[in-house]
């Protein structure tokens, strides 16, 4: 999969991509596509192309705080073995295809009240969206219509190209990075906005770090977390 990113210096857009797709420097190749310096009437910046190296392969398991765990994989039939589960994966799949894309999905999961699944797609970078958004909105339509079908209390967890693992790890990386820079600052800081699983990641993982605190703010679904110094100032 291929991804584009822009910043004010080649460095800069080169963080970000690290950043986001929560890949070393040395996991990941880079090419310009377009570059601009300073001048009068312009702010310079460039335009990179990203290409993952040997990406790994998506692990899922449940845990109480977190949407997966990557040390553990669970194997599963990639079939569907009865008549809800095909009815969910060509319900995604028309989805998509009415979307204006191509994508195919597989289980990779099954728990009593959760199953996994797989999209793989040409297209996958924009049946993420920025920040996962398209894809949170493509699993939020399999849960209501896995309830259409009757199954009210099962989850389903969509992924692709191992975006939500990713994510969590970049996630871990920017609680520390800014609970380090509260604590010298003794300032909060205001993170971006999440889903809630998300912000219960950032808040389990400085759950237990002495003088740092967490919050929620904001309203609807994608709120922001501040977090706070409360040490002695």
């Amino acid at each position: 999969m291929i991804y584009e990113y822009e910043g004010k210096t080649e460095k800069e857009a080169i963080e970000k991509a690290a950043l986001e797709l929560g890949l070393e420097r040395d996991q990941f190749d880079v090419e310009i596509l377009e570059a601009q310096k300073n001048s009068l009437f312009k702010k310079g910046y460039v335009k990179i192309r990203v290409m993952p190296v040997d990406a790994p392969d998506a692990s899922y398991v449940e845990h109480d705080n977190r949407m997966y765990e990557s040390n553990t994989r669970i194997v599963a039939d990639p079939l569907p073995q009865d008549e809800f589960e095909k009815k969910l994966l060509e319900f995604i799949e028309t989805v998509i295809e009415k979307m204006g894309y191509e994508g195919k999905t597989e289980i990779v999961f099954r728990e009593p009240q959760k199953t996994g699944i797989k999209l793989t797609s040409p297209n996958s970078s924009i049946l993420i969206g920025r920040k996962g958004k398209n894809l949170d909105a493509l699993q939020l339509l399999a849960n209501i219509y896995a309830g259409r079908l009757g199954h009210e209390d099962m989850r389903i967890i969509l992924d692709t190209e191992n975006y939500r693992i990713r994510r969590e790890e970049t996630l871990v990386r920017l609680a520390y990075t800014t609970a380090d820079k509260v604590h010298m600052s003794h300032n909060s800081i205001l993170l971006e906005p999440m889903n809630p699983f998300e912000r219960r990641l950032i808040h389990t993982t400085l759950n237990d770090i002495p003088d740092i605190d967490t919050k929620s703010e904001g309203d609807g679904l994608y709120k922001q977390v501040r977090v706070l110094y409360k040490g002695v100032r």
